[in-house]
Protein backbone atom coordinates (compact mmCIF):
# COMPACT_ATOMS: atom_id res chain seq x y z
CA UNK A 1 0.00 0.00 0.00
CA UNK A 2 1.49 3.33 -1.01
CA UNK A 3 1.90 5.97 1.67
CA UNK A 4 1.79 9.08 -0.52
CA UNK A 5 1.27 10.05 -4.14
CA UNK A 6 4.10 11.87 -5.89
CA UNK A 7 3.57 13.76 -9.15
CA UNK A 8 6.33 14.65 -11.61
CA UNK A 9 5.17 17.53 -13.79
CA UNK A 10 7.26 18.75 -16.70
CA UNK A 11 6.91 20.56 -20.00
CA UNK A 12 9.37 18.06 -21.45
CA UNK A 13 9.99 14.37 -20.84
CA UNK A 14 10.01 14.73 -17.06
CA UNK A 15 13.27 12.81 -16.73
CA UNK A 16 14.97 15.60 -14.78
CA UNK A 17 12.02 16.02 -12.39
CA UNK A 18 11.73 12.29 -11.82
CA UNK A 19 15.46 11.69 -11.36
CA UNK A 20 15.80 14.49 -8.83
CA UNK A 21 12.48 13.73 -7.14
CA UNK A 22 13.26 10.04 -6.71
CA UNK A 23 16.67 10.89 -5.26
CA UNK A 24 14.99 13.07 -2.64
CA UNK A 25 12.10 10.69 -1.89
CA UNK A 26 14.50 7.76 -1.48
CA UNK A 27 15.80 9.42 1.68
CA UNK A 28 12.53 8.53 3.39
CA UNK A 29 11.14 5.13 4.39
CA UNK A 30 8.04 5.22 2.24
CA UNK A 31 6.59 3.62 -0.87
CA UNK A 32 4.98 6.43 -2.87
CA UNK A 33 2.75 6.06 -5.88
CA UNK A 34 4.40 7.71 -8.87
CA UNK A 35 2.37 9.66 -11.44
CA UNK A 36 4.20 11.19 -14.40
CA UNK A 37 2.74 14.18 -16.22
CA UNK A 38 5.19 14.94 -19.05
CA UNK A 39 4.68 17.46 -21.87
CA UNK A 40 2.60 19.80 -19.71
CA UNK A 41 3.50 22.69 -21.99
CA UNK A 42 0.27 24.71 -22.24
CA UNK A 43 -2.00 26.49 -19.77
CA UNK A 44 -4.80 24.07 -20.63
CA UNK A 45 -2.62 21.05 -19.86
CA UNK A 46 -1.55 22.73 -16.62
CA UNK A 47 -5.22 23.06 -15.58
CA UNK A 48 -5.71 19.37 -16.37
CA UNK A 49 -2.70 18.53 -14.18
CA UNK A 50 -4.08 20.67 -11.34
CA UNK A 51 -7.44 18.90 -11.52
CA UNK A 52 -5.74 15.50 -11.31
CA UNK A 53 -3.52 16.56 -8.40
CA UNK A 54 -6.42 18.12 -6.49
CA UNK A 55 -8.65 15.09 -7.10
CA UNK A 56 -5.93 12.87 -5.64
CA UNK A 57 -5.65 15.17 -2.61
CA UNK A 58 -9.40 14.88 -1.98
CA UNK A 59 -9.44 11.10 -2.40
CA UNK A 60 -6.44 10.45 -0.15
CA UNK A 61 -7.05 13.15 2.42
CA UNK A 62 -3.47 14.42 2.26
CA UNK A 63 -1.43 16.62 -0.03
CA UNK A 64 0.34 14.91 -2.92
CA UNK A 65 3.99 15.85 -3.41
CA UNK A 66 4.57 17.59 -6.74
CA UNK A 67 8.03 17.90 -8.31
CA UNK A 68 7.98 20.41 -11.15
CA UNK A 69 10.42 21.41 -13.91
CA UNK A 70 8.25 23.90 -15.77
CA UNK A 71 10.15 26.60 -17.65
CA UNK A 72 7.06 28.41 -18.94
CA UNK A 73 6.04 30.90 -16.26
CA UNK A 74 2.39 31.00 -17.37
CA UNK A 75 2.11 27.25 -17.07
CA UNK A 76 3.91 27.24 -13.72
CA UNK A 77 1.61 29.95 -12.37
CA UNK A 78 -1.40 27.69 -12.92
CA UNK A 79 0.19 25.11 -10.61
CA UNK A 80 1.31 27.67 -8.06
CA UNK A 81 -2.14 29.22 -7.71
CA UNK A 82 -4.41 26.18 -8.11
CA UNK A 83 -2.51 23.11 -6.97
CA UNK A 84 -3.43 21.61 -3.58
CA UNK A 85 -0.29 19.52 -3.49
CA UNK A 86 3.08 20.34 -1.93
CA UNK A 87 4.72 21.98 -4.95
CA UNK A 88 8.51 21.73 -5.24
CA UNK A 89 9.51 23.91 -8.18
CA UNK A 90 13.04 22.89 -9.10
CA UNK A 91 13.64 25.81 -11.47
CA UNK A 92 12.44 28.26 -8.84
CA UNK A 93 14.67 26.63 -6.25
CA UNK A 94 17.83 26.48 -8.33
CA UNK A 95 17.62 28.43 -11.60
CA UNK A 96 16.29 31.75 -10.36
CA UNK A 97 18.82 32.11 -7.50
CA UNK A 98 21.55 31.33 -10.05
CA UNK A 99 20.20 34.06 -12.36
CA UNK A 100 20.70 36.51 -9.50
CA UNK A 101 24.13 35.19 -8.60
CA UNK A 102 25.38 35.11 -12.22
CA UNK A 103 23.62 38.34 -13.13
CA UNK A 104 22.18 36.81 -16.28
CA UNK A 105 18.93 35.26 -17.44
CA UNK A 106 18.73 31.55 -18.12
CA UNK A 107 17.47 30.46 -21.52
CA UNK A 108 14.35 28.90 -19.92
CA UNK A 109 14.60 26.10 -22.42
CA UNK A 110 11.56 23.83 -22.36
CA UNK A 111 12.64 20.24 -22.05
CA UNK A 112 16.16 18.94 -21.81
CA UNK A 113 15.74 17.08 -25.11
CA UNK A 114 13.81 19.69 -27.07
CA UNK A 115 16.68 20.44 -29.46
CA UNK A 116 18.36 17.04 -29.70
CA UNK A 117 18.51 17.15 -33.49
CA UNK A 118 21.03 20.01 -33.18
CA UNK A 119 23.03 18.43 -30.37
CA UNK A 120 26.42 16.90 -31.07
CA UNK A 121 26.38 15.43 -27.57
CA UNK A 122 23.15 13.59 -28.31
CA UNK A 123 24.51 12.14 -31.56
CA UNK A 124 27.70 11.13 -29.79
CA UNK A 125 25.58 9.38 -27.16
CA UNK A 126 23.71 7.40 -29.83
CA UNK A 127 27.03 6.44 -31.43
CA UNK A 128 28.28 5.27 -28.03
CA UNK A 129 25.21 3.08 -27.53
CA UNK A 130 25.68 1.55 -30.99
CA UNK A 131 29.34 0.90 -30.21
CA UNK A 132 28.57 -0.72 -26.86
CA UNK A 133 25.95 -3.00 -28.38
CA UNK A 134 28.32 -4.04 -31.19
CA UNK A 135 31.09 -4.78 -28.68
CA UNK A 136 28.95 -6.56 -26.09
CA UNK A 137 30.22 -9.85 -24.72
CA UNK A 138 33.28 -9.86 -26.99
CA UNK A 139 31.24 -9.89 -30.19
CA UNK A 140 33.75 -7.74 -32.06
CA UNK A 141 37.45 -6.87 -31.84
CA UNK A 142 37.12 -4.08 -34.39
CA UNK A 143 37.92 -0.50 -33.46
CA UNK A 144 38.83 -1.24 -29.86
CA UNK A 145 41.19 1.72 -30.09
CA UNK A 146 38.00 3.80 -30.30
CA UNK A 147 36.72 2.46 -26.97
CA UNK A 148 36.76 4.72 -23.94
CA UNK A 149 36.36 1.80 -21.52
CA UNK A 150 36.76 -1.97 -21.83
CA UNK A 151 35.16 -4.06 -19.09
CA UNK A 152 36.31 -7.60 -18.34
CA UNK A 153 34.97 -10.25 -16.00
CA UNK A 154 33.33 -13.65 -15.90
CA UNK A 155 29.93 -14.17 -17.47
CA UNK A 156 27.05 -12.49 -15.58
CA UNK A 157 29.24 -10.26 -13.42
CA UNK A 158 27.49 -7.07 -14.59
CA UNK A 159 29.48 -6.07 -17.67
CA UNK A 160 26.63 -5.56 -20.14
CA UNK A 161 24.34 -3.35 -18.01
CA UNK A 162 27.33 -1.28 -16.88
CA UNK A 163 28.51 -0.82 -20.48
CA UNK A 164 25.08 0.34 -21.59
CA UNK A 165 24.73 2.68 -18.60
CA UNK A 166 28.09 4.30 -19.41
CA UNK A 167 26.99 4.75 -23.03
CA UNK A 168 23.49 6.04 -22.32
CA UNK A 169 24.28 8.22 -19.31
CA UNK A 170 27.77 9.47 -20.13
CA UNK A 171 28.18 8.99 -23.88
CA UNK A 172 31.15 6.65 -23.48
CA UNK A 173 32.03 3.91 -25.94
CA UNK A 174 32.19 0.91 -23.65
CA UNK A 175 33.19 -2.56 -24.86
CA UNK A 176 33.04 -5.63 -22.66
CA UNK A 177 34.74 -9.02 -22.78
CA UNK A 178 33.92 -12.20 -20.88
CA UNK A 179 36.82 -14.05 -19.29
CA UNK A 180 36.47 -17.72 -20.22
CA UNK A 181 38.31 -20.99 -19.38
CA UNK A 182 40.58 -20.62 -22.44
CA UNK A 183 41.83 -17.32 -21.01
CA UNK A 184 42.46 -18.97 -17.66
CA UNK A 185 44.42 -21.78 -19.35
CA UNK A 186 46.60 -19.19 -21.10
CA UNK A 187 46.87 -17.28 -17.80
CA UNK A 188 46.57 -13.95 -19.59
CA UNK A 189 44.02 -11.56 -20.99
CA UNK A 190 42.51 -12.19 -24.45
CA UNK A 191 45.16 -11.15 -27.01
CA UNK A 192 42.89 -8.53 -28.60
CA UNK A 193 42.81 -6.63 -25.31
CA UNK A 194 46.52 -6.52 -24.58
CA UNK A 195 47.25 -3.26 -26.49
CA UNK A 196 44.44 -1.46 -24.64
CA UNK A 197 45.31 -2.30 -21.04
CA UNK A 198 45.01 1.30 -19.81
CA UNK A 199 41.32 1.31 -20.79
CA UNK A 200 40.48 -1.98 -19.08
CA UNK A 201 38.52 -2.23 -15.84
CA UNK A 202 37.58 -5.51 -14.21
CA UNK A 203 34.34 -6.60 -12.58
CA UNK A 204 34.06 -9.48 -10.15
CA UNK A 205 31.30 -10.82 -7.91
CA UNK A 206 30.87 -13.15 -4.94
CA UNK A 207 30.61 -16.78 -6.14
CA UNK A 208 27.41 -17.39 -4.17
CA UNK A 209 25.66 -14.46 -5.84
CA UNK A 210 27.02 -15.44 -9.26
CA UNK A 211 25.65 -18.95 -8.80
CA UNK A 212 22.20 -17.54 -7.97
CA UNK A 213 22.21 -15.35 -11.09
CA UNK A 214 23.39 -18.13 -13.38
CA UNK A 215 20.86 -20.60 -11.96
CA UNK A 216 18.08 -18.25 -13.05
CA UNK A 217 19.38 -18.63 -16.60
CA UNK A 218 20.59 -22.24 -16.65
CA UNK A 219 19.24 -24.12 -13.62
CA UNK A 220 21.27 -27.04 -12.24
CA UNK A 221 24.01 -26.66 -14.88
CA UNK A 222 27.75 -26.90 -14.35
CA UNK A 223 27.90 -23.30 -15.59
CA UNK A 224 25.79 -22.26 -12.57
CA UNK A 225 27.29 -24.59 -9.97
CA UNK A 226 28.83 -22.95 -6.94
CA UNK A 227 32.07 -24.91 -7.40
CA UNK A 228 32.46 -23.69 -10.98
CA UNK A 229 31.60 -20.12 -10.02
CA UNK A 230 34.20 -20.18 -7.25
CA UNK A 231 36.83 -21.48 -9.65
CA UNK A 232 36.05 -18.90 -12.37
CA UNK A 233 36.04 -16.01 -9.92
CA UNK A 234 39.32 -17.13 -8.37
CA UNK A 235 40.98 -17.46 -11.79
CA UNK A 236 39.60 -14.13 -13.04
CA UNK A 237 40.73 -12.19 -9.97
CA UNK A 238 44.18 -13.79 -10.13
CA UNK A 239 44.43 -12.83 -13.81
CA UNK A 240 43.44 -9.23 -13.13
CA UNK A 241 45.99 -8.97 -10.33
CA UNK A 242 48.74 -10.31 -12.61
CA UNK A 243 47.78 -7.88 -15.36
CA UNK A 244 47.66 -4.94 -12.95
CA UNK A 245 44.05 -4.18 -13.84
CA UNK A 246 41.85 -2.16 -11.50
CA UNK A 247 38.69 -4.01 -10.52
CA UNK A 248 35.82 -4.08 -8.05
CA UNK A 249 33.12 -6.43 -6.82
CA UNK A 250 29.62 -5.75 -8.13
CA UNK A 251 27.94 -7.96 -5.51
CA UNK A 252 26.36 -5.22 -3.41
CA UNK A 253 26.77 -2.22 -5.72
CA UNK A 254 24.24 -0.55 -7.99
CA UNK A 255 25.01 0.16 -11.66
CA UNK A 256 25.34 3.84 -10.76
CA UNK A 257 27.93 3.08 -8.07
CA UNK A 258 29.88 0.76 -10.38
CA UNK A 259 29.92 3.34 -13.20
CA UNK A 260 30.99 6.14 -10.86
CA UNK A 261 33.92 4.08 -9.57
CA UNK A 262 35.00 3.26 -13.12
CA UNK A 263 34.89 6.93 -14.11
CA UNK A 264 36.94 7.91 -11.07
CA UNK A 265 39.56 5.27 -11.81
CA UNK A 266 39.88 5.54 -15.60
CA UNK A 267 39.00 9.22 -16.04
CA UNK A 268 38.20 8.97 -19.78
CA UNK A 269 38.88 12.20 -21.69
CA UNK A 270 35.52 12.25 -23.46
CA UNK A 271 32.86 12.32 -20.80
CA UNK A 272 29.30 13.60 -21.25
CA UNK A 273 26.97 14.73 -18.43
Amino acid sequence: MHTRTVFFVSDGTGITAETFGNAVISQFEMKPRHIRLPFTDTVDKAHQAVRQINHTAELEGQRPIVFSTLANMEVLEVLETGCKGMLLDMFGTFVRPLEIELNMKSNHRIGRFSDVSKSKEYNDRIAAIDFSLAHDDGQSNRDLEGADVILVGVSRSGKTPTSLYLAMQHGLKAANYPLIPEDFDRRQLPPALMPHRKKIFGLTIQPERLSEIRNERRPNSRYASLENCRNEISEAEAMMRRAGIRWLSTTTKSIEEIATTILQELRPERLTY
